[in-house]
């Protein structure tokens, strides 16, 4: 059955959509970020990545309940360390620890992707995550925050939301 939705419903939809997807990139990248990530689309043809980022990956993807969030991260280590996407693999290990993985568990994703997509990704995935973890738990030392008050906000967490 196919049901018509009004353009305000629409509109409603998409700003829930968008509005969530920051809250989780927030959560997942750090504020900080997700904040230069926006400012630096500066133009309307760059801004629209960044709202369909929000809206589609993160606030449509990531807050689904079928995975906890480290897993999700360690999905998309492997799928960029496979890819040899540097920067977004930086910034997915990053988040990974802000989901509660460990360093063993993050080499342990690209020992794996390893095998399956090859050893010239795999060297440089592991090049790209020490840099990033090297880099996280500078941020944390400068934060104040231990290296290791990192967990990962479970499903039922997720779902529950904000009271």
């Amino acid at each position: 059955m196919v049901v018509e939705y009004s353009p305000e419903e629409i509109k409603k939809a998409h700003e829930v959509l968008y509005n969530e997807g920051i809250k989780m990139r927030y959560q997942v990248a750090g504020k900080e970020y997700v904040d230069a990530a926006l400012a630096n689309a500066k133009n309307p043809f760059a801004i629209a990545m960044q709202e369909y980022v929000s809206e589609s990956c993160w606030g449509s993807i990531w807050t689904r309940p079928g995975l906890p969030l480290k897993v999700r991260s360690f999905l998309n280590i492997a799928m960029l360390c496979n890819q040899n996407r540097s920067t977004e693999l930086a910034t997915h290990v990053k988040g990974a620890l802000n989901n509660g993985a460990s360093e063993e568990e993050i080499r342990e994703v690209i020992l794996q992707a390893s095998c399956y997509c090859g050893m010239p990704a795999g060297i440089e995935g592991f090049r790209v995550a020490w840099k990033a973890v090297q880099e996280w738990q500078e941020q944390k030392k400068r934060e104040g925050t231990s290296v290791g008050e990192h967990t990962d906000v479970g499903v039922a967490e997720r779902v529950k939301g904000d009271d």
